[in-house]
Order: C-alpha cells, then structure tokens, then sequence
C-alpha cells in the first residue's frame, strides 16, 4: 500500500522502520510535528522520526496546523492510500481523516478501551495494571475510540520504568502495527467495535502530577514513581530545594517513619511514606546529573529537621 506515516518521538521508530523495510508497502512521505527547541541552547531539532526519515531520503512534512486546507490539499496530492499512526500528537480534522481510502490506522499503546488518552503507559505502571499492551485501531474524530484491528499484549514487570515498558511495546507495536496494514492491504482484516464497558483515561502527565505524595502506601509511591520514569521525572522538595529521584525500593525490614522523613544510615536513604519506609536510589540535585542516594546524603549532611514533601 502506498502509506503516509506520521509520528514524531522515539516510540514511533520501530513501527517506521519496519514500514520503510516491508516490501509490501511503499512510505511516500513523514508527517510529524514542527521541529522543536532541544538541547541546552534550545535550538530547533527535526523529531526522531524525522531523522529517520531523512536518513532514507523520505519527504518529510512538518504543518505547524495540519487540519488547514494548505495541509489537507498537500496530502491529497500524494494519494496515501493509508495513513499510520505512531505517537504524532495532534488531532486530526474529519477532512484529514477521510482523504486515504483506507483511513488512518494508529498503533497505542494500551489495550483498548482501557487507558484512552495521551499516557497509556504512564497510567498502567501507576494503576498496577499487571497486563497491558497495544492496540491498532481506526481513528475516528473521539479520542481512540475507533473500531479495533488487532492487540498485543505484555506482562508489566514489578520494576518497569515507563521507559522500559514503552520500549518493549514499541518493538512488539511495530510487529502489530505492520500486520495490520499487510490485512487492509488484502482484505483479510476487518476492524471490530471496541466495546462500551472498561473504558479509562490516561492524560497527559503534568510536572505538578510527578510530585511525590510521601503520604500514599510505599507501594503506590514505587508504582507512581516508575511511571514517571524518565519523563517527566519525579520530583520532591527536601527542605527548600527541589530534587529529582529515580525508582525507590519498599523497605520491609526498616523501622517506620513519619511520611517524608528522611534517615540516612551508610549506605541507605530511607524515606517514611504512609506505610513502611522506601528506600532512595538515585537523587538529582539541582544543576547536576543522577548520582547514587547515599554518596548525595554524605555530602549534603542533612540533619533530623529536614524533609522531603
């Protein structure tokens, strides 16, 4: 099939890889977002999926307002009979969506309806989900609410990052995402309505919602700190300087502590929460990179007055 793609970050580049590789289909152009600020000096820099792109001498298409009728004109004129979806971020006008005969067909990760939204992966970590995965669905004008082509599932590890668990389903996600379109292609697959029980939603993550509740049971302050791992990163103020932390550990053998009271003992940081203790292992101050808890804590010298909130 001759196919658009559109995507924009890293998640989205198995998915465009393998597209690019399937004899079966023939990706004539890239639409993802406006080259943004990156870097310390803030200069803009073509998205990941860009750079692939340009790397295998694919048009690339950055509308700063794709539902305009400049883009609509523009995508008409390449023909796409499909567009695929990966992680693009914007929405899509009912105009956009009916110029491929055969829709847009977008890979999230989650198993639908569960997890509809910006986050998927961040809200199943978060929530203890178990089992989740990913999903091909045909867009349709409500949020991932279109009509189902296939799934794939994965187990959630107990010490799974948002980071690890969106890899996976990234690579498993491209599998999916190129069956799909190898079924559309030859008739073989047809899309099946989700169904209107289970439906939940995962917004996008805000810098306030990676705060750190130290008043929460240890193992909802684990779960909640993995899902923000590495984006947007977890956050607590000790005293008046704001911290990021990385994944802590439950401490079941450590005696309680108040929530967000901080012992130091060698070579352990234990932090109280609203059940037993967790204990830190990476901490980045401000102005520095990740280092190990406890080296941070010797060299800061913190006494018995100061807490993290």
């Amino acid at each position: 099939m001759r196919l658009v793609f559109a995507g924009t970050p890293e998640p989205a580049l198995p998915s465009l890889r393998r597209l690019i590789e399937s004899p079966r289909h023939d990706v004539v152009a890239v639409l993802t977002r406006p080259d943004a600020a990156a870097g310390r000096r803030g200069k803009p820099a073509p998205s990941p999926v860009a750079r692939l792109a340009l790397d295998h001498d694919i048009p690339v298409l950055r509308p700063s307002r794709p539902n305009e009728d400049e883009f609509v004109a523009e995508l008409t004129d390449l023909a796409p009979e499909c567009c695929a979806v990966v992680a693009y971020g914007a929405l899509l006008s009912r105009r956009l969506l009916a110029v491929p005969r055969h829709g847009w067909v977008n890979l999230h990760f989650s198993l639908l309806p569960a997890w509809r939204g910006a986050a998927p992966v961040q809200a199943a970590i978060a929530a203890g989900d178990q089992v989740t995965g990913a999903t091909t669905f045909q867009i349709e004008p409500a949020l991932d609410s279109g009509p189902v082509y296939g799934v794939v599932t994965e187990t959630v590890r107990d010490t799974d990052t948002a980071g690890d668990l969106l890899g996976r389903l990234a690579d498993s996600g491209a599998v999916l995402l190129a069956s799909t379109l190898d079924g559309i292609a030859d008739g073989s697959l047809t899309a099946v309505p989700q169904p209107a029980d289970g439906v939940t939603v995962a917004p996008k993550i805000t810098v306030e919602a990676a705060r750190v509740r130290w008043d929460l049971p240890a193992h909802v302050v684990d779960r909640r700190i993995r899902a923000v791992t590495p984006n947007p990163g977890a956050w607590t103020m000790i005293g008046d300087m704001r911290v990021k932390i990385g994944p802590v550990t439950v401490d079941g053998s450590g005696d309680p502590l108040p929530p967000g009271d901080i012992r130091v003992d060698r070579n352990v940081v234990r932090v109280g929460t609203g059940s037993q203790p967790v204990q830190l292992g990476q901490i980045q101050p401000p102005g520095k990179k990740l280092m190990n808890a406890a080296d941070w804590a010797r060299g800061a010298r913190l006494d018995d007055s100061v807490r993290a909130s």
